[in-house]
């Protein structure tokens, strides 16, 4: 129960677009670095995943003390899910103090019991702890670094054979185009295709434009083209003190010319000429390839806890990671890249 100064609101889509001025300015209140912590989010995943959006609000009279974003998914092959919030590496609550925070949870295990959820996931750095989240997972990290003044500094930072991949990439005729709209489809062909090669459903463009409209200012696409043609391809999302990069792929075949250390050069020079102290290369689990890739730029593990009301099956069940999506990921590898844009999407926006 919220003690009684406080004030627990659960308000749903038809809410959302008046009161995300009043959130969006509570989180810049909180010095909220990560572009992930943007309540403008609910949006982009109502519209484009079909998602049905939540946002807990916590007040003290008229004063916004926290709020929780959170996402309702459902699927017919997987199930029903409450997650705060999907797609992002890092989430969940945001709250002046502590009893605010817990009264958030309340408010959001009350309303993961009427949607009749598996579970309720919170995507948190630092642990709140709860009598209700009895299960977390710890497994990965953020990989973080800090970013300096210029790019000479950051240069200079790299070990020689990070400065030398970069140098052959800048040997092999690629080319380097910042843009939006205009350079989603050369994206998403690149992102597609290498999703298909993990064995893993694709997002649906829409995604990738939806974040592009409601981040206008903020967002941004990177596309590397080797004699004219796309190759490697990122989404920059920058925040006040954060740039993120929640999708970013290169085609393998290209790995032998430096494609992707090219690519995460010019996205960690953008970030500088933004003015960003901190660079999130993406969440990573500890000493596998993707960890070792980050670590090289310098990136620094911070902690991902994400925490679990769970009340049916367990938190396991829908990680890629389980032993039973082996065949089905081998499967995928071998579907031709045009069937899995036009089944991935349904499939991946039921999946937490």
């Amino acid at each position: 129960m919220a003690p009684s100064d406080l004030a627990i609101r659960t308000l749903t889509r038809s809410d959302i677009a008046g009161r995300l001025p009043q959130w969006e300015a509570f989180v810049d209140r909180l010095g909220q670095q990560s572009p992930s912590c943007r309540p403008k989010w609910l949006e982009v995943f109502a519209r484009e995943l079909k998602h049905e959006p939540y946002c807990l609000e916590a007040r003290r009279g008229e004063r916004i003390v926290g709020l929780l974003p959170l996402e309702y998914i459902r699927s017919l092959l997987f199930g029903r899910f409450l997650v705060g919030l999907p797609y992002l590496t890092t989430g969940g609550v945001m709250a002046e103090d502590e009893a605010a925070g817990l009264a958030l949870i309340d408010g959001a295990v009350e309303l993961a019991d009427r949607l009749d959820v598996k579970y309720l996931e919170l995507r948190h750095e630092q642990p709140l702890e709860h009598p209700a989240l009895g299960h977390k997972l710890t497994s990965k990290v953020h990989m973080r670094l800090a970013l300096p003044d210029t790019s000479d500094e950051l240069w200079d930072s790299f070990k020689p054979k990070v400065r030398n991949q970069i140098r052959k990439g800048q040997k092999n005729d690629l080319s380097i185009h910042w843009g939006a709209g205009e350079l989603l489809s050369e994206f998403y062909c690149v992102f597609a295709q290498n999703m298909r090669d993990l064995g893993t459903p694709v997002f649906g463009r829409g995604l990738f434009g939806g974040i592009l409209s409601q981040f206008p200012a903020q967002a941004e696409l990177c596309i590397i083209r080797f004699q004219n043609r796309p190759i490697a391809g990122a989404v920059l999302v920058h925040g006040p003190g954060m740039t993120e990069v929640p999708s970013a792929s290169s085609l393998r075949r290209y790995n032998r010319i430096n494609a992707n250390m090219l690519m995460y050069w010019h996205l960690l020079c953008r970030s500088i000429e933004r003015h960003q102290q901190t660079f999130d290369f993406g969440r990573s689990t500890v000493d596998s390839n993707t960890y070792r890739f980050k670590k090289q730029w310098g990136a620094r593990p911070v902690p991902a806890v994400w925490q679990y009301y769970v009340r049916r099956g367990t938190i396991g069940a829908m990680r890629p990671e389980n032993r039973r999506y082996r065949l089905m990921i081998r499967v995928w590898q071998r579907l031709p890249v045009p069937l899995t844009r036009l089944i991935g999407p349904p499939i991946v926006r039921g999946i937490p």
